[in-house]
């Protein structure tokens, strides 16, 4: 099934499921260029630091959040096709192979590699080119609230009851980029640091994930999750294949050419 905006259901709001919503209402940006990370950056700062206190920015008066790892790491962000708002993002961390220091590892191994106890799924067990982290994932405050009735009220011209009741697919979008963007550049082994409800949330979509490592405090109750991309694609709720399907779709053009612009993280020997 191949699905992109053109194939786009075309017909009455009321008359789409909530998946052909989405689909109509979101696209898929791969941030391969400046202006796109920083709006990535600038999401991140929104909920990182100002609204859960988490991180310290890296640039105040600019308003973004990034650390080292953004320079070796897939960035994606869901956009909302109406108002242009960023709706959503992630990032996939890619080691670095030229190096065997610390800094080349994933963040999981240096916040959390005491607590990773699997005998087999183990980032240093498995082959460099095979493995990555997904973090880093932010959802804006006007799309997570706008059920609630005094920001439904502030947002009434730009979102209608139909585009809300979608809302809630954005943080599966975010899984389904991920991946999308794992298979695409064939990294099967995808580990997260993630709070244990989360994982049994995605759960109910298919999305199987293996603990790995003990709960620790991180920013709360964290722990260390595995998933194989491959079983995640096999295991998916059937209702979000074409949804899937979109999402390949969307990024796979870009990240060639993301490729043969020379895309940072794609120039460490990584991919």
């Amino acid at each position: 099934m191949r699905i992109d905006s053109s194939s786009c259901p075309q017909g009455s709001e009321s008359s789409l499921t909530v998946y052909e919503q989405f689909i109509r209402d979101f696209r898929f940006r791969l941030a391969d260029d400046d202006e796109t990370k920083r709006r990535v950056y600038a999401l991140r700062y929104e909920i990182y630091c100002e609204e859960l206190c988490y991180e310290e920015p890296a640039e105040r008066f600019d308003k973004v959040e990034k650390d080292d790892y953004d320079t070796r790491s897939l960035h994606c962000l869901i956009e909302h096709r109406q108002s242009g708002k960023a709706a959503g993002c992630m990032r996939l961390v890619l080691p670095d192979q030229r190096t065997s220091q610390v800094s080349g590892r994933l963040p999981i191994q240096s916040h959390g590699s005491q607590s990773l106890n699997h005998a087999t799924l183990h980032p240093e067990r498995l082959p460099d080119e095979n493995i990555c982290e997904v973090s880093r994932l932010a959802i804006s405050r006007d799309f997570r609230k706008a059920r609630h009735t005094e920001t439904l009220a502030q947002n009434a011209l730009r979102f209608s009851e139909q585009e809300i009741r979608c809302f809630p697919l954005i943080l599966i979008g975010l899984f389904l980029a991920t991946y999308a963007l794992v298979g695409l550049t064939h990294r099967p082994h995808v580990f997260a640091m993630m709070e244990p409800r989360l994982a049994k949330l995605l759960s109910r979509s298919g999305f199987n994930f293996t603990k790995v490592g003990e709960t620790i405090e991180f920013h709360g109750k964290r722990s260390a999750y595995y998933i194989n991309q491959r079983n995640a694609e096999e295991e998916m709720n059937a209702e979000l294949v074409p949804l899937y399907l979109y999402v390949q779709q969307q990024l796979g053009p870009q990240l060639k050419a993301a490729q043969a612009r020379g895309y940072p993280a794609l120039e460490l020997g990584t991919v």
